[in-house]
């Protein structure tokens, strides 16, 4: 079960990424909360996932916690499950993102 946490951690770490890019260059990006948010929604996005990885992580440990990722074990197994988690957050947002038309399933707009 803790490699499936590592998986998700490194799938929300991956996922603050692009989030964080867009919105320290100024430029609007979908987020769960609208299909076209401003830089500062983007960037808060982006905090939202890190601190959500930063859970799931102490999960991943067994504390239930916030663990730092220098202290979660991020070796052997554990590592390449994080790793992977991370590409396929990668290869995922790189398919849906490659639509024009691209939108989560609650937006309206």
């Amino acid at each position: 079960m803790a490699l499936l946490w590592y998986f998700f951690a490194g799938f929300f770490f991956w996922n603050s990424v692009p989030h964080l890019v867009k919105g320290i260059t100024g430029q609007e990006h979908m987020t769960p909360f609208k299909r076209v948010s401003s830089p500062v929604l983007n960037v808060v996005w982006s905090f939202i996932n890190v601190i959500v990885g930063l859970f799931v992580l102490g999960l991943a440990m067994g504390t239930g916690g916030f663990v730092w990722p220098w202290g979660a074990d991020l070796s052997g197994m554990n590592l390449w499950a994080f790793l992977v988690g991370g590409f396929f957050c990668a290869v995922w947002l790189a398919s849906f993102w490659s639509d024009p038309k691209a939108r989560l399933p609650w937006h309206k707009d």
